[in-house]
């Protein structure tokens, strides 16, 4: 047996050990949420990646449920902030009160204290409280009056939006949608699914998740998501899926070169490389293979990709592009 395959070996049985609450937790999920896997697992993928996610979707996909009832299987502190066109970026953070009493002002910290933050319907709010949020989610800190705080760890912003088209909203800054790892587009369910939920809204009060993982497994199977293995095809592999976002021409993609106005920045490659080997840790694998980053790669491209008026003109979105660039990038 090669030295390489005893490292796999012994990462795969460090990945066992870990990977135990995984299993809990979504069967604590699964007991209140109907279907929507992709979208728990996805959410499970940020979790373990140290990654901020996005979710976009018409109202009443349980978007909202999900995020919360995902909370509260992990025992660890949770804020929902409901964003709205008059939100204040004080609202978030906090501020500096004034103390008469001790004739001084003292710091009153903002629900952003928190280890999962559910930023609801993030873009009904305006661009400043866009930016204060920017910082807590890039820096991992807050800066109230001339004191900067750090944030506890983990700390997750696991945002929904509403399609843009939608009367209220504010398109989110480039900069600021750059910061979110994943991003989603959550479906409705299909009929059984949807015949589960009408039976369960019927037969009385939703059930409630039980806490059921402690923070702490969570961030041991971090530390155990880094170790997973990842061979030098498997990384060009990626450098390419990003490099053709950029230079599409250069991968019998021409075409594609008139619709694409920026490509994906290098957050990308690193972020297809994380989410890559917390999908194989979720597969119980201690490597990682193509499959891992194609199954990823529209969830992490699709908000980096910004195509031009001509896309826009011809109905083309970005997922197109970045799906036919995942089907014709050659696979190590």
């Amino acid at each position: 047996m090669t030295a390489m395959n005893r490292d796999i070996e012994a990462i795969q049985e460090k990945i066992q050990q870990e990977s135990g609450f995984v299993n809990r937790l979504t069967d604590e999920v699964g007991r209140v949420i109907v279907g929507q896997r992709y979208m728990v697992e996805r959410l499970l993928i940020g979790l373990l990646a140290d990654g901020h996610v996005l979710m976009e979707g018409v109202p009443g996909l349980a978007k909202t449920m999900t995020i919360r009832t995902m909370a509260r299987a992990i025992q660890t502190s949770f804020r929902r902030i409901q964003f709205t066109p008059d939100l204040l970026p004080a609202d978030l953070i906090g501020t500096l009160v004034y103390d008469p009493r001790e004739s001084r002002f003292k710091t009153r910290k903002g629900p952003i204290f928190a280890n999962i933050i559910l930023a609801d319907e993030i873009n009904r709010s305006p661009a400043k409280v866009q930016s204060a949020l920017l910082e807590a989610m890039q820096e991992r800190t807050v800066t109230i009056g001339e004191s900067t705080y750090s944030l506890d760890t983990p700390f997750l912003v696991l945002a929904t939006q509403n399609p843009i088209e939608q009367e209220g909203t504010y398109p989110l800054p480039e900069a600021q949608v750059d910061r979110f790892m994943l991003k989603l587009s959550v479906g409705y369910p299909n009929k059984d699914e949807e015949l589960e939920i009408m039976r369960r809204m019927a037969a009385g009060p939703e059930p409630r998740a039980e806490p059921v993982v402690e923070s702490r497994e969570i961030v041991r199977a971090r530390k155990a998501v880094e170790l997973i293995y990842m061979d030098p095809q498997v990384e060009h592999y990626i450098v390419d899926l990003v490099f053709a976002t950029r230079a599409p021409g250069d991968f019998g993609l021409a075409d594609l070169t008139d619709l694409i106005a920026y490509g994906a920045s290098p957050r990308a490659s690193s972020y297809l490389a994380k989410t890559a080997r917390a999908h194989a840790f979720l597969r119980r694998r201690g490597y990682v293979t193509p499959e891992d980053v194609r199954s990823v790669g529209l969830d992490v491209l699709r908000h980096r990709v910004l195509l031009t008026y001509e896309a826009e003109a011809e109905e083309v979105v970005s997922e197109d592009v970045v799906t036919r660039i995942l089907n014709s990038v050659e696979v190590p």
